[in-house]
């Protein structure tokens, strides 16, 4: 009777354990998406300051459609790729955040 209160009792804290890990490495990768997200948000603000800066000192309607059509377009790729970088961030993290289990799962199906 003992002995199964210590089996159980291990494989409580090992559970608690890759709980631990898991959310510890959840929360690590949302820290890295709000920084990511916070360096792309300062850097689009900046971009856009300096293109209206260019926009307020044109003198022709040309050449502030020009301007205006480059920022579009890059605001556009960027945007598209940091798009691209944080879904692949959201993958990353829920595949790490799954591995602790892993071991586990291949335990209980042996």
């Amino acid at each position: 009777m003992l002995n199964n209160f210590e089996t159980i009792q291990k494989q409580g804290q090992e559970n608690f354990d890759l709980a631990v890990k898991s959310v510890n490495t959840l929360t690590k990768g949302f820290q890295e998406i709000a920084k990511e997200t916070a360096d792309f948000s300062k850097k689009q603000f900046e971009t856009s300051s300096a293109v209206a800066e260019k926009l307020m000192a044109t003198k022709s309607i040309e050449k502030a459609v020009e301007l205006q059509a480059d920022y579009a377009k890059n605001t556009y790729e960027s945007c598209v790729s940091q798009a691209t970088k944080i879904g692949e961030l959201y993958a990353s993290i829920a595949k790490e955040s799954y591995k602790p289990f892993e071991a586990a799962a291949q335990k209980v199906t042996k």
